[in-house]
C-alpha cells in the first residue's frame, strides 16, 4: 500500500536533483565555453586608417558574379545545364560584365556548361567569363581545354595560405606554400601562351582571414612577378574572407595594407570576395572598397557556402541610395527574385534588403502616417528631384515595386494615415481629415478581430459596406429643386420599404434643402458639419466622390457618395450619414404629415410666429397644438421657435457679413443683448465668437 507513494516521492526528488545538476552543468559550460576561442586573424604590420576618412563610395567597383560557381556549389541540388544557361542570361541582362561560370575541371556538368556557353555563342563581346582552377598541372590543362574558342576569359588560380591550412592540412612551410602559388602562376602563363584567346589571370590566397597579412602580400607579389602585368592587361589579386572571423574594420585595414604594398599596383585590379559568417559581408565589401579595392565578387541575394557570399543586390542598391549608379539593373527586382528562386530552389527572406516581400512595408500607424505625408509632400513638388520620403531610403518604384501592394499594408497595428493612403492610392478616395481617425479604428478593429492582414480590396469592401451602401432605414429615390428668392426648395421623395412620401423643404443650397427635408421627416436635429468632394477618375467616365459628416451631440456620422453627377453623389453621402444617425437613435419611421407641416410652418415664419397663429392655420385649439407639438417632437412650441431662429441665425453668421444686431432683428429678437444671451446659452459662445470659429 505504501509503495506508490514512496515511489512518487523518491522519483520526485531524484528528478529534481537531476534537473539542478543539469542546470549547473549548463551554467558551467556557458561560463567556460568561450575559453576555447580566440582571435585567429592578423592585423597588418602597420595600420594607417586612411580609409576611415572616407564617408562614401564615389564610384562602383567592377562587379563579378560568382553565382554559377560559389553559389551553385552551395545548393542542395545544384542547377542543371539548362538552368545554369538561363541563370547566365539573367546575369547578362542585369549588367554583369564578369561572370564566374564554374570549376570546369571539377565535374563534367561544369565542363559542358562552359562549352555550351561558347558553342552556343551566348557570351556577349563585352562580357568576360571567369573559371576557377587549383594550382595543379592536370587541372589547369583541363581548364584551358574547356576554354577553347572563348574570345576572352579570366583564369582564377588559388591555393590556401592560412596558418591552420599550412600546418593541419598540407604540412607545408611558408616557403613551400608560396612556391606552390608561383609554380601555378608559371603554368598558367605557359599554357595560355599555347592557346588562342585573350586570357587574364586572377590569384586568390584562399583562407586569407587566417593568414599573416604581410605573408599574403608576399605570396601575391611573387605571383605578380611571374605574370608581370601591365596597365593595358591587368592581373587580378582577389582577397577572400573565406571564413569571416574579424570585424569589418579589421578587414578594411588588411585591404588598405595590401593596396599600399602590392607590386605593379597600376596594373593590378584589387578584388574582394567577402563571405558572411559573422553577418558582415556587406560591411566587409563596402569597407574594402573604401580601403582600396577595385572589384567585388559576390552573388545575388547572398547565396553561397554556409551563411553565404556578399549580396550584390544590397551592395548595388546601397550605392544607389547615395546617388551612385551601380551599373547593374535591378529595376525589376521581383522577376529577378522569382527566377532566382525557381532556378536555385532557395528562398529570399521577407526582410532581405530591397528584395524581400516586406522590406518596404509599413504596418505601424506612425510609420504609415509619415510615409503618406512624405508621399504627398513629394507629389506637391516640395522635395525637388531628391527622394526623401520618411522610412523609405529608396523609391520602391526604382526596383519595380508598387506603392499599392508593397509599401503600406493594413493590420491591427495600422494607423489612420496608412489606411487613408491605401484608399487614396488604390481607389482614389481622399478622406476628409476629420474622417480618417474613425476609418482607421474601423479597419484596425476588423483586422484584429479576423487576426489577419487586410488587403487593399478588403479595406475598400469594408469602407463601402460602412460608408457607401447603408440604406437600412430609408432611401431618397428622387429630388427636384426650384429656385426661390430665399434660396432653394427641394422636393424630396423618401422611401421606407414600399411606402414613399414627398417632403418639401427650403435651404441655402441643394444639399441644405435636402438635409432640412430629412430633418423635418424624422424630427431630428443635427449639423451638416463637413462636406468635401473630389473627382475619382478622369475623362468621360469620371465620377465624383462626396463626403458628408453630420454632427449631433458632439458625435459624427459619416456618409460617402459616388456618382457621375456631383449633386447625386452629395445627396447619396447625406442619405448614408442620416441613415446611420436614424439607426443609432432607433428611428424606423418618419413623422406624421401634420407635425411635419407644423414644424415647417414654424421654420418658415420663425421671426414672428405665435401659438395663436399656428392654431388658426391648422384649425386647432391652442392647447391642442401645444400638446401635439410636445408629444410629437419632445419640445415645446417656444423651444421649437427658438431652435428655428437659432438655426437661421447660425446660417447668416456663417454665410453673410451682416452685423450681429441686424441678424438678431432679422430672426425675431428686439434686442441684441437678449439674442446674445440665448445664443451663448445654446452654443456655449457668443455670435461673434461663433463667426470667428466658423
Amino acid at each position: 500500500m505504501g509503495y506508490p507513494g514512496g515511489y512518487f516521492v523518491e522519483t520526485f526528488f531524484m528528478d529534481t536533483r537531476i534537473r539542478i545538476r543539469t542546470q549547473n552543468l549548463r551554467k558551467g559550460n556557458d561560463m567556460n565555453v568561450a575559453e576555447k576561442y580566440g582571435r585567429s586573424y592578423f592585423m597588418p604590420p602597420e595600420v594607417t586608417y586612411d580609409w576611415v576618412h572616407k564617408d562614401i563610395i564615389e564610384k562602383p567597383p567592377v562587379w563579378c558574379s560568382v553565382d554559377l560557381r560559389d553559389g551553385n556549389q552551395a545548393l542542395i541540388e545544384p542547377m542543371s545545364l539548362e538552368q545554369k544557361l538561363e541563370f547566365f542570361q539573367m546575369l547578362v541582362d542585369i549588367g554583369f560584365k564578369e561572370i564566374e561560370v564554374g570549376f570546369p575541371a571539377a565535374s563534367d556538368t561544369e565542363y559542358q556548361f562552359l562549352r555550351a556557353l561558347i558553342e552556343r555563342k551566348m557570351i556577349p563581346e563585352d562580357v568576360t567569363v571567369q573559371v576557377l582552377t587549383q594550382a595543379r598541372e592536370h587541372i589547369i590543362r583541363k581548364t584551358f581545354a574547356a576554354l577553347e574558342g572563348v574570345p576572352h576569359a579570366i583564369v582564377h588560380l588559388y591555393n590556401s595560405t592560412s596558418v591552420a591550412q599550412r600546418e593541419q592540412v598540407f604540412g607545408k612551410s611558408k616557403e613551400e606554400v608560396r612556391q606552390l602559388a608561383v609554380d601555378g602562376a608559371k603554368l598558367l602563363l605557359e599554357i595560355a601562351g599555347e592557346m588562342e584567346g585573350d586570357f587574364r589571370f586572377e590569384y586568390s590566397p584562399e583562407s586569407f582571414p587566417g593568414t599573416e597579412v604581410d605573408y599574403a602580400v608576399e605570396v601575391c607579389n611573387a605571383v605578380l612577378d611571374v605574370w608581370q602585368p601591365v596597365s593595358s592587361h591587368k592581373a587580378i589579386i582577389n582577397i577572400p574572407t573565406t571564413v569571416q572571423i574579424a570585424m569589418p574594420h579589421v578587414f578594411a585595414c588588411q585591404i588598405e595594407y595590401i593596396h599600399k604594398h602590392l607590386k605593379y599596383r597600376d596594373a593590378v585590379v584589387l578584388s574582394v570576395h567577402p563571405h558572411n559568417d559573422r553577418g558582415c559581408g556587406i560591411s566587409d565589401a563596402e569597407f574594402g572598397v573604401l580601403a582600396g579595392a577595385d572589384r567585388v565578387e559576390g552573388t545575388l541575394f547572398g547565396n553561397g557556402e554556409r551563411t553565404g557570399n556578399v549580396d550584390v543586390v544590397t551592395l548595388a542598391m546601397n550605392m544607389m541610395c547615395h546617388g551612385v549608379a551601380s551599373g547593374l539593373d535591378f529595376s525589376h527586382i521581383n522577376p529577378i527574385r522569382e527566377k532566382y528562386e525557381m532556378l536555385t530552389g532557395m528562398h529570399v527572406y521577407e526582410r532581405s534588403p530591397y528584395a524581400g516581400d516586406l522590406v518596404f512595408t509599413a504596418f505601424s500607424g506612425s510609420h504609415q502616417d509619415a510615409i503618406s505625408k512624405g508621399m504627398t509632400w513629394r507629389k506637391e513638388g516640395k522635395s525637388g528631384k531628391r527622394w526623401d520620403v520618411p522610412y523609405l531610403p529608396i523609391d520602391p518604384q526604382d526596383l519595380g515595386r508598387e506603392y499599392e501592394s508593397d509599401v503600406i499594408r493594413i493590420n491591427s497595428q495600422s494607423g489612420k494615415g496608412g489606411i487613408a493612403f491605401i484608399l487614396k492610392q488604390n481607389f482614389g478616395m481622399a478622406l476628409p481629415a476629420q474622417m480618417r481617425e474613425e476609418v482607421g479604428y474601423l479597419m484596425k478593429g476588423v483586422s484584429d478581430q479576423r487576426h489577419k492582414e487586410l488587403a487593399p480590396a478588403d479595406v475598400y469592401r469594408i469602407f463601402e459596406d460602412t460608408y457607401i451602401k447603408p440604406r437600412e432605414v430609408f432611401d431618397v429615390t428622387e429630388c427636384h429643386f426650384r429656385q426661390v428668392p430665399e434660396g432653394i426648395v427641394a422636393s424630396v421623395t423618401i422611401q421606407q420599404g414600399k411606402e414613399k412620401r414627398v417632403i418639401e423643404a427650403d435651404g441655402n443650397g441643394r444639399l441644405d434643402a435636402v438635409s432640412n427635408a430629412l430633418k423635418l421627416f424624422f424630427g431630428i436635429s443635427y449639423e451638416l458639419s463637413v462636406y468635401e468632394e473630389h473627382a475619382v477618375s478622369r475623362g468621360s467616365s469620371s465620377k465624383a466622390a462626396s463626403y458628408v459628416g453630420v454632427l449631433q451631440n458632439g458625435s459624427f456620422q459619416w456618409g460617402v457618395g459616388i456618382d457621375g453627377d456631383i449633386i447625386k453623389s452629395s445627396i447619396a453621402a447625406l442619405v448614408v450619414a442620416v441613415n446611420k444617425l436614424a439607426k443609432a437613435a432607433n428611428m424606423t419611421q418618419g413623422r406624421q404629415e401634420r407635425i411635419m407641416d407644423m414644424m415647417k410652418y414654424i421654420q418658415d415664419h420663425s421671426q414672428d410666429v405665435t401659438l395663436e397663429e399656428l392654431s388658426q392655420v391648422f384649425h386647432l385649439s391652442k392647447p391642442y397644438v401645444s400638446k401635439y407639438i410636445r408629444e410629437n417632437t419632445g419640445t415645446t412650441f417656444q423651444e421649437a421657435v427658438k431652435a428655428a431662429r437659432m438655426k437661421r441665425a447660425r446660417t447668416m453668421l456663417k454665410e453673410t457679413n451682416r452685423t450681429v444686431e441686424s441678424i438678431a432683428a432679422e430672426v425675431g429678437y428686439e434686442t441684441v443683448e437678449h439674442f446674445n444671451r440665448l445664443f451663448k446659452k445654446a452654443y456655449g459662445m457668443t455670435p461673434v465668437q461663433f463667426r470667428r470659429n466658423k
